[in-house]
């Protein structure tokens, strides 16, 4: 079969056309040839297109190196433009009639490759010229056939205004046959120009949006500018000189110096993730979320949000109090400072959300304004320092001097200030590392922007703290009275400080009261300066840009965190506005937020808190690279390379240690509210996958702690039953389902086995798609298992392929759970030689079986199909009706919350059962099924008080008692004791009970009671025995009234027929059978769960019919009854 030609591989949609056609079949022993479009006979037909008309004679095909075809060498095609061509298999046609004009075409894969060009002939025929000069199907590789060469557009998430979203072809697009759907007259499958319309307008949509003028930031007025301007804040002109004074020159550059390596490390930390593919916007909640995961991203998201919304508050009432202290000092108060602080405040957050809503754009120029202003301020103070002025020398300002800088070098702490109490102070002022990472949404290129733009900003702020300390701690004084008069010579011996050797006597400080010098002067940076005012123009400045920074980061961090849904109620906050998508609402959130905390004006007491939200997120980003180091996933590849996972963690332990050095209490109060989200975030469980590290590390600890496992051999303390249940599809069967989860849930392995026959070629898609719908459905309903599905010619062998195959090292199934064949004398018989197999083989490969049966029942598939249990988002019918029947069902599960399937609504007992039909009559249920569909959901409920019989016959090694142990150790049947049934002689029932009750001690086996049954070999009852005869009659072999040949024959043939020498050899066991279920339905006929010892057949002795009549005669008409077998090794143990 010919390959067919396809569309490049860049533009996936199929076209048609007026354009010509190239028909191309492969006759045994003939060339293939090429015919006019309406021909019809080719095995298949390829249509080219051409966008800009119909290919003329003299026209030529060759291809472009982007992707497309094009027609070349005609001066018709206007304005220079190659026509695009595609290709599209357009018809599937039959074999027969090939031309045999053409020349040679080479097959090779999916590949048509020729050594010919292809023209078009004036009577419309296409014929292919032996020229040997083009090599148009060489020169194109990979868009000429349906593979695809490597593409960045195939590797987007989402369609983005920086290139389209493109898909691959499939691997059943490469692989499947050839789709013979009938094609219309164009060349499309019927019913897709619709959809192809619907694509093309798509795409014509984000083109539209890519061109509509976003505003994106590069990495200096992105990220640079704005980093720097929130690291220097009001701290740089009216902390710093007084931190200098207490902790001198010295330990003030080793506070720099620390809080630099925190930010440094953070800062690569962050250029580390932000490397790692491709940035949005979020800031650090979309880095700590993305890496993290949802439960560290959405708690760390909110509080940052929320850090950044009340230091707007913070900045805007430091500029009000510069203000109102201005405007005290010129004696012009509206009220009083509190009130004017508020007022001043008001009215600059206004101003500065107006900023704001403006847009992304005016917001940046009014960033770059008030950098210049800051600058200036800066350089004002620098250039300051070298002009001395004789008027400043009493204020302590006497320019550079190696006294004053020797006087200043060492610490002076005083009003019981320290050097961590100095570092508290001081590091808030680092703490504006991401406020470029903030807006990532809004950089042109985020990996390239962060890295570069937050690390710069580190360096120039660092050293521009540490010029600003040496300078103020060389050029003036720790005290100064201001006076003139204070003078001494300077040959006075007993000169002992800076002053006093500069001729000034400023000893009376020391007693307290002086208001100048580093100690005592805060605006001592403005007397220093050039041009005093500028100074205060650049604190105006300073913490007016922290202010927007703020009002902007926090909207965008919001936004971010509500699109992703991790908190529903918020989501109203995720819609945005304008081609800049900005987030309006979060704004106006944002703004009330920090006009409320401005108005309440108590901001000493909320500032340690916002501090530490900033170290916690710092410490979460940190954490980040740890672990997604740690975590060695192959999708950690950061371009950004220097970095290491031991510096990340240090540097977050170095965050978490600074948060309780700033303020312990708030330290505390950050952790709880951390913990409380992330708790809130993990219960709630939102439907994200961003594969995060945290998903990596699990991976890496499972797959080691498997590898241990199989390293170390099994004993018999751990044991524990993992079991493999023959449910089908998982909610098929309910009552198989919720028994099973309740021994195993937390305890041992459950995986849910179904084997689907097939007699033509299996359909693996449909069950890759299965396969992931069912396990979502039983995690929705909190079942903790596995679901494993496999194709097999029968039951039989699909058991066999899971009773082999299933599990992973020690993580494998030791116990077969099957439900009871209800309908086993209703079907063919070889249904049953089949099921006694399955036992045959699982014990043959060592596991235990478990056979639950249900009086009613198990499969509920009969009633709906199973597909309508799973979730409505998961898969909706469209035009259901619903059928009502009063059913008797429970409600929520008490124990692990599983609720019932939307289409089994129940709100309390006996409340009306919801069936959803499709396109049917509604017809209500019968009797027999609502019973069924009752005792399929009796396992959900908690079990009242009652017992659980335990018949433990024969001893299998434990299972049978371990079982009944592990279910009444649930929370759903902790009202439910066992009683223990065993068989012993009628004149030792005494000494068997004391010595059942002294082994079930030693097990730790709380029991209610023991019953030893000494009549278990009595003779049964004869109604009964006739009842067994009645039931194995139409199974007996007869091989008395045949010839023996025959009879051979027919064994042979049907070997599950029961012979006579079979039925009198083990007429004692039948005997037994029929005995035991008397037995039970006296002893308990009212067990919420009977237990029994299941009774063994020996393989190729005892015919299947015999052994499955022995199974229905010891189960029928009794309550839900286990048929347990182990692997006769033991399961318990009384040795510690």
């Amino acid at each position: 079969m010919f390959a067919p030609w396809c569309c490049p591989a860049t533009s996936r949609p199929r076209v048609g056309g007026d354009n010509y056609s190239v028909d191309m079949s492969s006759p045994s022993g003939q060339k293939p040839a090429l015919k006019t479009a309406g021909s019809g006979q080719s095995r298949f037909q390829v249509t080219e297109v051409t966008e800009l008309g119909p290919v003329t004679s003299g026209e030529r095909t060759s291809g472009g190196t982007d992707g497309t075809t094009g027609t070349t060498g005609s001066k018709g095609s206007a304005g220079g433009e190659e026509s695009k061509g595609r290709f599209s298999v357009v018809k599937f046609l039959d074999s027969g009639g090939i031309g045999t004009d053409g020349s040679d075409v080479a097959q090779n894969g999916d590949t048509v490759r020729s050594t010919g060009s292809h023209r078009s002939s004036a009577s419309g025929h296409t014929n292919i010229s032996d020229t040997h000069s083009n090599t148009y199907y060489m020169r194109t590789f990979g868009h000429n056939t349906i593979d695809a060469v490597p593409n960045i557009d195939f590797y987007r998430q989402t369609e983005a205004p920086l290139g389209d979203k493109l898909i691959r072809p499939t691997l059943s697009e490469l692989h499947d046959e050839l789709d013979k759907e009938p094609l219309d007259e164009d060349g499309f499958p019927i019913g897709e120009e619709s959809t192809l319309a619907e694509e093309a307008a798509a795409k014509e949509g984000t083109k539209e949006q890519a061109k509509g003028g976003t505003i994106k930031f590069g990495w200096v007025k992105g990220v640079l500018i704005r980093c720097m301007l929130n690291i220097w804040g009001v701290m740089l002109f009216i902390r710093m000189s007084w931190i200098v004074g207490q902790a001198g020159i010295g330990l003030t550059c080793v506070i720099i110096l620390m809080a630099t390596v925190v930010t440094t490390i953070t800062g690569l930390s962050t250029s580390a993730i932000a490397t790692n593919g491709f940035v949005r916007g979020g800031g650090a909640y979309y880095l700590i979320s993305r890496s993290l995961g949802p439960e560290f991203g959405g708690s760390i998201g909110l509080i940052f949000a929320f850090a950044n919304a009340v230091a707007v508050a913070m900045y805007v009432v430091g500029f009000a109090e510069t203000v109102v202290e201005m405007l005290n000092d010129v004696d012009a108060l509206m009220t009083d400072e509190l009130n004017d602080v508020r007022i001043v405040g008001t009215l600059t957050v206004i101003l500065l959300l107006g900023i704001s809503v403006a847009g992304m754009e005016w917001e940046a120029k009014a960033q770059i304004v008030l950098l210049v202003i800051l600058l200036a301020a800066i350089f004002n103070y620098f250039i300051g320092t070298v002009i001395t002025m004789e008027s400043k020398e009493p204020k302590g300002f006497f320019g550079y001097k190696a006294a004053i800088m020797m006087e200043n070098m060492g610490p002076d702490f005083r009003d019981g200030e320290t050097f961590f109490s100095m570092f508290a102070i001081f590091f808030p002022a680092a703490t504006g590392i991401l406020a470029g990472a903030n807006i990532s949404g809004d950089l042109t290129d985020p990996q390239s922007a962060i890295p570069k733009g937050t690390l710069l900003a580190i360096l120039i702020t660092g050293i521009t703290y540490v010029a600003v300390t040496v300078s103020t701690g060389s050029c003036i004084l720790r005290d100064a009275t201001g006076d003139h008069n204070d003078t001494s010579s300077v040959s006075d011996l007993n000169c002992t400080d800076a002053a006093c050797t500069l001729g000034y006597d400023f000893s009376i400080c020391k007693e307290g009261g002086c208001k100048f010098g580093l100690m005592n002067d805060f605006q001592v940076m403005s007397l220093v300066s050039g041009f005093g005012p500028l100074i205060t123009a650049g604190i105006f400045s300073a913490t007016l840009s922290s202010a927007l920074a703020s009002l902007v980061s926090a909207p965008k961090v919001f936004q971010a965190l509500c699109k992703d849904n991790i908190y529903p109620g918020l989501h109203v906050f995720a819609k945005g506005y304008g081609k800049n998508n900005e987030p309006l609402r979060g704004y106006v959130l944002t703004f009330c937020i920090g006009l409320a905390f401005i108005l309440i004006a108590e901001l000493n007491v909320i500032a340690p808190i916002i501090s530490n939200f900033f170290l916690a997120s710092y410490a979460l980003i940190n954490f980040s690279v740890f672990h997604a180091s740690l975590a060695n996933s192959p999708g950690w590849r950061p371009s950004f390379k220097y970095f290491n996972k031991w510096v990340s963690l240090a540097g977050a332990v170095l965050c978490c240690a600074v948060m309780f050095v700033v303020n312990w209490w708030a330290a505390l109060m950050t952790n709880i509210i951390v913990l409380a989200l992330y708790v809130y975030v993990s219960y709630k469980k939102p439907d994200v996958n961003w594969g995060s590290s945290t998903q990596a590390l699990i991976y890496n600890h499972a797959l080691t702690h498997c590898l241990l496992l199989t390293g170390v051999e099994d004993h018999v303390k751990n044991f524990r039953p993992q079991c493999l249940v023959m449910t089908g599809y998982p909610n098929a069967r309910p009552a198989l389902l919720h028994l099973v989860n309740a021994f195993t849930k937390n305890v041992g392995l459950m995986v849910c086995g179904h084997v689907r026959t097939v007699s033509r070629r299996p359909n693996f898609k449909e069950m890759s798609l299965d396969h992931a719908r069912y396990q979502r459905w039983l995690l929705k309903n909190r079942i903790k298992a596995f679901y494993t599905p496999v194709f097999a010619e029968d039951l039989r062998h699909g058991a066999q392929y899971l009773l082999q195959a299933t599990g992973l090292g020690r993580l494998k199934p030791n116990t077969l759970v099957m439900g009871f064949k209800n309908n086993w004398s209703d079907g063919e018989m070889k249904d049953v030689e089949m099921y006694i197999n399955i036992i045959h083989d699982a014990f043959d490969l060592q596991h235990g079986v478990v056979i639950i049966r249900l009086q009613e029942g198990l499969d509920i598939s009969h009633i709906q199909d199973p597909d309508e249990l799973l979730s409505s988002h998961e898969k909706k019918d469209v035009g259901m009706k619903d059928v009502v029947v009063s059913v008797n069902m429970v409600g929520k599960d008490s124990e692990d919350g599983n609720s019932f399937p939307p289409s089994l609504i129940t709100s309390a007992q006996n409340s009306p059962l919801i069936l959803r039909e499709t396109k049917r009559s509604a017809k209500p249920l019968s009797l027999t099924d609502q019973r069924l569909l009752e005792a399929s959901q009796q396992f959900k409920k908690k079990q009242c008080k009652g017992t659980v019989d335990v018949w433990w016959l024969f001893d299998d090694g434990g299972l049978a008692l371990l079982i009944p142990y592990l279910l009444t150790e649930k929370k759903k049947w902790k009202d439910c004791k066992i009683r223990l049934f065993i068989g012993g002689k009628i004149n030792r029932i005494d000494h068997d009970r004391r010595a059942m009750a002294a082994l079930l001690s030693k097990f730790r086996i709380d029991f209610s009671a023991i019953y030893v049954l000494g009549d278990i070999n009595t003779k049964p009852k004869k109604h009964n025995v006739l009842s067994f005869e009645e039931m194995i009659e139409p199974y007996k072999l007869k091989e008395d009234d045949m010839e023996q040949d025959a009879a051979e024959r027919l064994k042979a043939e049907e070997p599950w027929r029961i012979s006579d020498n079979e039925l009198e050899l083990y007429r004692a066991k039948t005997n037994r059978q029929i005995r035991l279920n008397e037995l039970l339905k006296e002893h308990s006929n009212s067990a919420k769960l009977i237990v029994m010892s299941m009774p063994l057949a020996r393989k190729g002795t005892v015919s299947s019919a015999l052994y499955m009549c022995w199974l229905e005669t010891l189960s029928k008409d009794l309550p839900p009854i286990l048929l347990v077998r182990g692997n006769h090794q033991s399961v318990l143990t009384f040795y510690s």
